[in-house]
C-alpha cells in the first residue's frame, strides 16, 4: 500500500481515484476544486479530502493529476496552493491530464531541481475506461520513476507504455488524437453514405467490421451514429482542446496534419449547432444536419 494524492475528480479523475483505492488497496488523500464533489468520494470510497493540493501532497509517495488544461495543471502544481510545495524528495508526481508536450517538460523540470520526479501520463479509453478501470496510459520521464509508478498506475489501466523522456507520453496522446478524428470522420462519412444509398447500415456494419475497416470507433460507436445519439462519451470541447495542442505542436515541429486541422473545423461546426458537450461520433450529425 502507497500514500497516494490525487487531484481532480472530473470524469475521469474521479472514478481512477476510486481504483487507486479499492482495487489497489492505497491509502488515497483527494483534492478537487469543488469540495462537495471530494467529500462525495470520500463519502463513497473512503479515505481523505484536502483543503488545497499542497495539503494533499503533504508526505505522499505518489501524487496524480487530472485536471483540465495546461493552466489547471500549472495552478494544481506550482500555483500559490500547489503540490510542488509539499512533495517529499523521491516521490513520483503523475500527471494523468491531455496537456501540451511543453508544460510536461516544465514541470519535469521543475520536479527534478526540488528532488522529486514527474511523469507526464495522459489517457485513452474515456469515460467507460476510466469507470471499468481499463485505461491505455501514455508515459513519459525517466525509467526508475516509471519502474516505481506503474504497479499504482496499474489499478487503473489495462496497459502502461513508458514512450520516452519528457513530454513523450504527451506526444504519444496526439498520436492517439490524431489518429481518431480521420477514423471517427471516416465512420460518419462511411454510415452517411450508407444512409443515402438506402443500405441496412447494422448489415455493412456487421460485414466491414470484420475486415480491414474495422476500429474500436466502429464497433463502440456505430450503433448510437445510427440511432443519432451522441452522449456517450468524450465531448466535442474537449476533442477541440486536444486537436489544438496537436496543431500547435505540429506548427513547432513540421508536420503536416491537413487531415486533423479539417476535422477540427467540422468540429467547430458541430459545436456552432449546440454541439459542445455531445461527443465524438457527432460528427455525423454534421452530415444529416
Amino acid at each position: 500500500m502507497a500514500s497516494v494524492a490525487f487531484l481532480g475528480l472530473g470524469v475521469m479523475g474521479y472514478p481512477m481515484a476510486g481504483h487507486l483505492r479499492n482495487k489497489g488497496g492505497h491509502d488515497v488523500t483527494v483534492y478537487n476544486r469543488t469540495t462537495a464533489k471530494a467529500e462525495q468520494w470520500v463519502s463513497q470510497h473512503g479515505g481523505r479530502f484536502a483543503a488545497t493540493p499542497t495539503e494533499a501532497a503533504e508526505g505522499k509517495d505518489f501524487v496524480f493529476s487530472c485536471v483540465g488544461n495546461d493552466d489547471d495543471l500549472r495552478s494544481v502544481t506550482i500555483g500559490a496552493d500547489g503540490a510542488f510545495k509539499a512533495m517529499k524528495k523521491g516521490a513520483v508526481y503523475i500527471d494523468n491530464t491531455t496537456a501540451s508536450a511543453e508544460v510536461a517538460r516544465e514541470l519535469a523540470e521543475k520536479a527534478s531541481a526540488l528532488g522529486f520526479s514527474f511523469l507526464d501520463a495522459p489517457v485513452s479509453g474515456g469515460q467507460a475506461g476510466a469507470e471499468n478501470g481499463v485505461l491505455t496510459v501514455m508515459v513519459g520521464g525517466e525509467q526508475a520513476a516509471f519502474d516505481k509508478a506503474k504497479p499504482v498506475i496499474d489499478a487503473f489501466a489495462r496497459m502502461v507504455g513508458l514512450m520516452g523522456p519528457a513530454g513523450a507520453g504527451q506526444l504519444t496522446k496526439m498520436i492517439n488524437q490524431i489518429t481518431i478524428a480521420g477514423l471517427v470522420q471516416g465512420l460518419a462519412e462511411g454510415i452517411h453514405f450508407g444512409k443515402k444509398a438506402g443500405l441496412d447500415i447494422e448489415k455493412v456494419i456487421e460485414v466491414i467490421s470484420k475486415g480491414a475497416a474495422g476500429s474500436w470507433q466502429m464497433e463502440n460507436r456505430h450503433k448510437t451514429m445510427n440511432a443519432g445519439k451522441y452522449d456517450f462519451g468524450f465531448a466535442v470541447d474537449w476533442m477541440r482542446k486536444d486537436l489544438g495542442i496537436c496543431l500547435t505542436e505540429a506548427d513547432r515541429n513540421g508536420a503536416k496534419l491537413p487531415v486533423t486541422a479539417l476535422v477540427d473545423q467540422f468540429y467547430k461546426d458541430v459545436q456552432a449547432m449546440g454541439g459542445r458537450r455531445w461527443d465524438t461520433s457527432s460528427l455525423l450529425a454534421r452530415l444529416e444536419k
